[in-house]
C-alpha cells in the first residue's frame, strides 16, 4: 500500500508537471535489448505525454513485479509461473547458434547444446535474462560455458562472433539480422527450450490506463506486421 501511495504521489507530481501518463514495464533481455528498441520510439513519439519506466529483469522478477504491482506491464519468455496474471501471447522467439561461416558447426544443419560447451563462447553480460538461464542449462549438465567475453547487445555479439572471437546462443530474431552484414552461420538448437513463447504480463488487462493498453496493443500489431510481411525462413543453411 504504501508503495502505491508512493507512485500515486509521483503520478500527481508528473500529472501537475504536464504529463498524462507512466508506464512501469519490467521486461527481459530479449526484449530490452531488442524488439522494444524498435516499438518504443514509434509508440514514445505518438503519445508525446507518456513516459515509460523500462527495467531489464529475470523472468521470476517480471512476474512477481507485476502480481505486486511494482509493474505496469510485464514482458517473459519460455516457461514462466505467471502467478495468476493474465498473459497476452503476441510472438514466438527462437533462440539459435550463431557461429562464423567459417566455423566447423557451420555445416551442422542442428545441433545438441551439449556438444557446443567445448568451444569458447560469446556471451551476453552477467545478470542478463538469457545468461541466466544459459548457466541454470550448464549447470545441471555439470559443464559452463567458455565464456571469452561478455556483452551488452545482441548485435554486439554477432560481431564477436562473425569475427571469429568465439560461438553464441542468440535470439533468432537478432542473429537473422545480422547474418548477411556479419557472414554468420545459423544452427537450430535440438533442445526443446531453445522454442520460447513470448507472453505480456498484466494484472488485469481491462483496468488498465488507455496509454498502456495502447503500449500492448503497438507490440502485438508489431508481431503481426512482422509475420504479414515476412516469408517463412529455415533456420539453417
Amino acid at each position: 500500500m504504501l508503495r502505491q501511495v508512493d507512485q500515486l504521489r509521483t503520478d500527481l507530481q508528473e500529472y501537475n508537471g504536464g504529463l498524462r501518463g507512466h508506464v512501469r514495464m519490467f521486461a527481459n533481455t530479449t526484449a530490452v535489448t531488442d524488439f522494444l528498441l524498435e516499438i518504443l520510439p514509434g509508440f514514445l513519439t505518438d503519445n508525446p505525454g507518456v513516459n515509460v519506466d523500462l527495467q531489464e529483469k529475470p523472468n521470476p522478477q517480471i512476474a512477481r513485479g507485476v502480481f505486486d504491482g511494482r509493474a505496469d506491464i510485464g514482458i517473459v519468455a519460455g516457461k514462466v509461473d505467471m502467478l495468476g496474471l493474465q498473459a497476452i501471447h503476441f510472438s514466438t522467439d527462437r533462440l539459435v547458434l550463431v557461429t562464423a561461416k567459417n566455423h566447423r558447426f557451420a555445416r551442422h544443419k542442428a545441433i545438441a547444446f551439449a556438444e557446443t560447451l567445448d568451444e569458447d563462447a560469446v556471451g551476453m553480460q552477467q545478470g542478463s535474462t538469457l545468461q541466466t538461464f544459459l548457466a541454470q542449462v550448464t549447470e545441471s549438465l555439470g559443464k559452463p560455458l567458455k565464456l571469452r567475453i561478455q556483452l551488452s547487445s545482441f548485435d554486439a555479439m554477432c560481431r564477436m562472433i562473425g569475427a571469429g572471437v568465439g560461438i553464441g546462443i542468440v535470439p533468432e530474431s537478432a542473429a537473422r539480422r545480422n547474418q548477411h552484414s556479419m557472414q554468420l552461420a545459423l544452427i537450430e538448437l535440438r533442445e526443446p527450450w531453445s522454442v520460447r513463447e513470448r507472453y505480456i504480463l498484466v494484472r488485469e488487462q481491462n483496468a488498465l490506463p488507455a496509454y498502456a493498453q495502447s503500449l500492448i496493443a503497438a507490440i502485438c500489431a508489431h508481431y503481426q506486421n512482422v509475420k504479414a510481411s515476412q516469408p517463412a525462413q529455415k533456420t539453417s543453411k
